[in-house]
């Protein structure tokens, strides 16, 4: 991982994405272990935040670990990639 990715939980998603997304765009990878689709997008989600060079930041986040961080954020499928703005939402890919 870079300087730009950082792992996050239940605890600190407020923190982390919320607050930390009205000073600069939260790209937030829902991801799990197993999952052959998400450990075959997080080098090039990595490489987003590289290329970005801290002008966003990436968080990701365990379903495994965070499952009620992932029902809180209706993530059905994974993996799923979320972009915070100001304490919201504001765009998401899932796959199909």
């Amino acid at each position: 991982m870079n300087p730009w990715t950082i792992e996050v939980g239940e605890a600190n998603f407020e923190s982390a994405v919320l607050e930390r997304s009205g000073e600069r765009p939260i790209v937030v990878d829902f991801w799990a272990p197993w999952c052959g689709p998400c450990r075959a997008i997080a080098p090039i989600v990595d490489q987003l935040a590289a290329e970005y060079d801290g002008r966003l930041k990436v968080v990701k986040i365990n379903v495994d670990e965070n499952q009620e961080l992932a029902a809180q954020m209706r993530v059905q499928s994974i993996p799923a990639v979320y972009a915070f703005k100001d304490g919201r939402p504001v765009d998401g890919v899932t796959p199909r």
